[in-house]
């Protein structure tokens, strides 16, 4: 639902007659298509009834506030309506802004045509449940409310959580055959226009037949198609899209589908975790800088073993150098193959725990890993190096948070492996720089998908590679280039303090 705007305007005042009450509400909300606006008729009253579907409780509205509005014997009036709904909640109200503040926030309005006040009704949809871990997104501390595939359920969700004027929801039908409703949702007086209206033209230009899930969506309005790196975060967490939408980012929700798209996305925001905002500051960093190493080491410890083992092997100490030839005896494949073989063995065994129940496939894991790890050496197939090396670069893949940030940074180490074999360090300094360049090339809805390192922005650098205190983050992402980069007024906030 697209909110009512901050702007201070004139409001007219009752009484109204219901045609002026509709033509003010239509103004106010910034996205009306949402708003439930119904007149009935009572001789020569009629009264109006108008709330937004998905923040209410249908049944409760149903039963107990229309089933009884009709039943009434009385005269319409908004006394003997208090008085004969049995509804304790109902309060009348003769402010207009406060009736659309209610209404927003998932009251029942009921107006008497050319009456002084109106009646609200506390009737707002609970989706408070109990806590469920999200399945691809595990955090130890902070809210861990998923989004399920309901999305009235998700809209409500997020509706509670960022309760602000101008939050903006607009209604999108996605698919030609069979149409789902499509939600866009930012924050107006933050999110960067022109990132609003490419998203908006991209949803509302798609020519398919049918979508099933998020995931399906992001690949028809991709950037680059053809990139293997993911160019929006999807996120199954609610305080992700939460924390987003304050960022000045946009989401994007679909019917049927338990997961939020994030846009515009960094290549950074896929090592970023919700926790992190909750963790202390220093800790934070070093969990940071931590998940940066692990995806260094996994996509280059590899491919520098099968670097130094074929071309350089002055790289190896002395003493190593001793270990690993006599490690290296028996066995009868080059490098590259033994690196390959146990890679894609490592990959299987991930493969198939993921597609066993959780239990078993953590079991499958662990235990397979060992025994063909064991089983490999004692035949002759590879080095105990090699498995201690593998090992190392499979448990930093699990560091990042991004389950699919994960699974690429797994995959670009297999060309990275081909180019260490045959060139040696110089096809592998080659892979990695054409690595690059294809990152500096990159877009996430038309944003820099490298930045801020490119174009080179060292005031988001706390954003991205480290974190200070809260109380010193007062701009938002200045790549994002947002309407509203002001976060925190430490001048501010330091004044109301020295007040008190």
């Amino acid at each position: 639902m697209r909110r009512r705007s901050t702007k201070q305007k004139n409001h007219p005042t009752f009484p109204l007659k219901l045609s002026e009450l509709r033509q003010m509400l239509d103004s106010e909300l910034i996205n009306s298509q949402d708003l439930s606006f119904t007149v009935y008729k009572q001789a020569n009253k009629k009264v109006a009834v108008f709330y937004i579907p998905y923040l209410v409780d249908q049944q409760k509205v149903e039963q107990l506030a229309l089933q009884s509005l009709l039943d009434m014997q009385t005269e319409w009036t908004s006394d003997t309506i208090l008085s004969e709904i049995p509804l304790a909640l109902g309060k009348k109200d003769s402010d207009i802004s406060s009736i659309i503040k209610k209404v927003t926030e998932g009251r029942i309005c009921i107006y008497v045509e050319k009456e002084n006040e109106a009646i609200t009704y506390e009737l707002a949809k609970s989706e408070k449940r109990g806590i469920e871990k999200a399945e691809t997104e595990s955090i130890v501390i902070g809210p861990q409310i998923a989004l399920t595939e309901s999305l009235a359920s998700n809209l409500n969700v997020i509706n509670m959580r960022v309760n602000i004027p101008d939050l903006a929801m607009e209604r999108i039908d996605v698919g030609k055959r069979n149409p789902k409703e499509t939600r866009m949702i930012y924050i107006q007086s933050i999110a960067n226009e022109t990132d609003v209206n490419t998203m908006r033209q991209r949803l509302s230009e798609l020519e398919v037949d049918m979508i099933e899930d998020i995931h399906m969506l992001k690949q028809y309005i991709l950037d680059s198609s053809f990139s293997v790196f993911p160019q929006y975060v999807s996120s199954e967490l609610v305080d992700r899209s939460v924390y987003s939408l304050k960022e000045g980012k946009i989401v994007v929700l679909i019917e049927d589908s338990p997961l939020a798209l994030i846009a515009p996305s960094t290549f950074f925001s896929f090592f970023e975790s919700t926790e992190d905002r909750y963790f202390h500051w220093e800790l934070s960093t070093f969990i940071r800088i931590l998940r940066f190493i692990a995806a260094f080491v996994t996509i280059l410890l590899t491919p520098m073993y099968v670097v130094a083992t074929t071309f350089h092997f002055e790289l190896i100490p002395s003493q190593l150098l001793v270990t690993l030839g006599e490690s290296r005896a028996i066995v009868p494949f080059p490098p590259i193959i033994e690196v390959i073989l146990l890679e894609l063995i490592i990959e299987l065994l991930r493969e198939a725990g993921a597609r066993l129940p959780t239990k078993v496939g953590q079991t499958i894991g662990i235990v397979g890993g060992v025994v063909v790890g064991t089983a490999a050496v004692q035949a002759g197939i590879t080095s105990n190096i090699l498995i201690i090396l593998v090992t190392l670069s499979a448990l930093a893949s699990f560091s990042t948070p991004n389950y699919i940030m994960g699974n690429t940074i797994r995959l670009i180490r297999f060309p990275l492996i081909i180019l260490a074999a045959y060139y040696g360090i110089i096809g592998l300094m080659f892979g990695i720089c054409l690595l690059i360049i294809h990152l500096i090339r990159l877009q996430s809805l038309g944003r820099p998908y490298l930045a801020p390192l490119y174009p080179l922005r060292l005031a988001d650098f706390n954003k991205v590679f480290f974190r200070l205190p809260e109380q010193y983050q007062g701009k938002r992402f200045l790549s994002y280039r947002l309407k509203d980069r002001r976060l925190f007024n430490r001048r501010e906030a330091t004044k109301k303090k020295d007040t008190y």
